[in-house]
């Protein structure tokens, strides 16, 4: 779609700050009015929309895609949504250790058992914790916690939820996150762990790390649209 507006305005609707070209509503892919929760979401998606010179890239409009997802993907059927998310418990990304021993199983131990311990604390759950790659279930009692505290969350934050938890491969990076239990950059890093690992002993790959910069690029917009969803700090 070319650029077709003149300017780009707010106005109150049911559903919150609702987005208008001109005083025509946007409407989102499945034909939803876009409106946003928060002013300051609000705000940004204006700027996104106040940014395009020639035609929409959606690559340049990522707060846009992710409300778009809220209430076109989300909001029609929010258990199924959550339960997706919170199935990434099922095989945490941190719970899948190198053998006892290796160089590789002392590096997860000191950077992921810290989120472990956060999580246990927080939730009242505990982890299996496996070594190698073949599947052990977590404990029933840890699921059923874990997907209650996704499924306690709105709308729009389960959209960015689910982008976090798809490039982090952990429900327990995702949670950390919105949880504000650290720094973003640092749970990113964290998720990274085995492929810097590799990086580290057989040097850099120029794909491998564009490839991570992108993924990495995406993490920190779902951290900015959940920032955005929150009170003015």
């Amino acid at each position: 779609m070319r650029r077709f507006w003149k300017e780009v305005t707010l106005e109150q609707s049911t559903f919150g700050y609702a987005v208008r070209l001109d005083g025509r509503p946007v409407k989102t892919p499945t034909r939803n009015e876009l409106a946003l929760p928060t002013q300051r979401l609000a705000d940004a998606v204006v700027a996104e929309w106040d940014a395009v010179e020639t035609s929409i890239d959606p690559a340049r409009m990522p707060m846009t895609g992710f409300a778009n997802a809220a209430i076109d993907r989300v909001g029609p059927d929010r258990d199924a949504f959550a339960a997706a998310i919170a199935s990434y418990g099922e095989t945490d990304l941190m719970c899948y250790r190198a053998e006892q021993g290796e160089a590789l199983a002392v590096r997860q131990a000191e950077i992921w058992d810290p989120w472990l311990k956060w999580a246990q604390g927080r939730y009242d759950v505990s982890f299996v914790i496996v070594e190698g790659i073949i599947h052990k279930p977590q404990p029933v009692a840890t699921l059923e916690k874990l997907h209650a505290a996704v499924a306690a969350r709105g709308t729009f934050e389960l959209a960015a939820m689910a982008k976090l938890a798809h490039l982090s491969g952990s429900l327990i990076a995702t949670l950390a996150v919105i949880e504000r239990a650290g720094a973003a950059q640092d749970i990113w890093n964290a998720s990274c762990l085995d492929e810097l690992w590799q990086e580290e002993l057989w040097g850099a790959d120029y794909w491998a790390q564009k490839n991570r910069n992108d993924r990495e690029s995406e993490f920190l917009q779902a951290v900015q649209f959940l920032d955005l969803l929150g009170p003015t700090t």
